[in-house]
């Protein structure tokens, strides 16, 4: 199938990713965008992973303060070079996370990095409200793995869905940055302040 040039364009615009790399995306999804995309994504997770053990020297530290003056955070992304970090791509990315943060609230980076205190009190609140309602112990058992989960999911900015484009996470915008300027990427501390 021959790809247009304006379609590529297009998943470029959509993508940031390079015009060879839309084409041939494009070409292998015959045509499909959402297929395009996807081949792009995966093909930025497979940058990460390869880079996975390079250390992190450079980076940028981000700030976003509300427009309500009442909610301000900083944050702190690592990459490997000064180039980078010094690119208007990155220091936008970095941007879009303080803006993802202050939007969410979320507290930790991922799913695992929740204290277990926090784990085990929430725990012990809903098997409690469970109980109260008679449910049998298995059923109880599920709805605290459920909800356990989605306690997470909540609590971790990674699998956040983004401010900007909910069918997005910061995990899948992190992807295509490093994939995009070919460097491992990380995400360092963050601080949320709120009055």
């Amino acid at each position: 199938m021959a790809i247009q040039l304006e379609e590529v364009k297009k998943l470029r615009e959509i993508t940031s990713a390079p015009i060879t790399a839309c084409k041939e995306a494009l070409e292998e999804a015959d045509g499909d965008f959402e297929k395009a995309q996807k081949l792009l994504r995966k093909r930025g997770a497979e940058v990460m992973d390869k880079k996975a053990g390079r250390e992190s020297k450079e980076g940028w530290i981000g700030s976003y303060v509300h427009s309500n003056g009442k909610i301000g955070v900083l944050v702190k992304i690592y990459c490997e070079t000064d180039f980078v970090a010094r690119n208007d791509e990155f220091k936008a990315f970095v941007h879009d996370v303080a803006i993802q943060i202050a939007a969410t609230g979320a507290n930790y980076l991922n799913p695992e990095d929740v204290p277990d205190a926090d784990i085990d009190e929430e725990k012990k609140g809903i098997m409690e409200a469970a109980k109260k309602e008679g449910k049998p112990e298995e059923v109880i058992e599920k709805i605290v793995d459920g909800k356990m989960n989605k306690m997470r999911e909540e609590r971790s900015l990674m699998l956040q869905p983004l401010v900007r484009d909910s069918e997005q996470t910061l995990k899948d915008l992190l992807t295509d940055i490093t994939a995009k300027l070919g460097e491992k990427i990380e995400i360092g501390e963050f601080v949320r302040f709120e009055l």
